[in-house]
Parts: C-alpha cells; sequence; structure tokens
C-alpha cells in the first residue's frame, strides 16, 4: 500500500477518534452465524447503538494501492497529501491556538 495514503487514512481515523467518534479498526470478516465483525467487534452492535442517528460511514481499506492524491496549497501554494495543508495548518494553530 501507499505510505501516504495509509498514513491519511490513519490520520483520518485518528482525528474521529479525538473527536470521541466510535472508530472501528481491523480485518472485516463473517463468522460462522454470518454475522459481520470489523476485528472482534460484530458490526451489528455498534449499528444498533446508532439505531436512528444520521451517520456517515467512511471505510478506507488499508490495502488500498492507489497513490495518494497531492493537491496544492490555494494558501501557500506548497504541495500535500493531507486533508489540509500542514504548513498552513501549523501555522494556524501557532498564530490563533485554534486547530
Amino acid at each position: 500500500m501507499n505510505t501516504a495514503r495509509r498514513a491519511a487514512i490513519l490520520k483520518m481515523a485518528s482525528a474521529a477518534y479525538e473527536m470521541d467518534l466510535n472508530v472501528a479498526t481491523g480485518i472485516i470478516a463473517q463468522d460462522a452465524d454470518g454475522r459481520w465483525l470489523i476485528g472482534d467487534r460484530l458490526l451489528s452492535h455498534w449499528l444498533n447503538e446508532h439505531q436512528g442517528d444520521e451517520l456517515v460511514i467512511i471505510f478506507g481499506s488499508l490495502a488500498d494501492d492507489r497513490p495518494a492524491s497531492t493537491h496544492t496549497c490555494s494558501t501557500c501554494g506548497r504541495d500535500y497529501t493531507d486533508f489540509e495543508c500542514p504548513h498552513c495548518r501549523a501555522s494556524r494553530i501557532r498564530l490563533r491556538g485554534e486547530p
């Protein structure tokens, strides 16, 4: 797998975890009873916990070998593969004290 893409997926999961959101990481498999598991957690239990909620579900395969797309920052002009320009983000945090 492309390491930049893998890092971006894991960074997205880490950001979700820091927002106190449910994050499931692991191999997806179906047990003998036909129930879906992510790692050792039953997917149906997680879905039942959120029944009636409006959700966004993102599936990011860590085995995906597509290259990470490069973006050019419209503020500073640097190229980056993250969700946002890391240089501008660091500057914003440093100067404003906000994420």
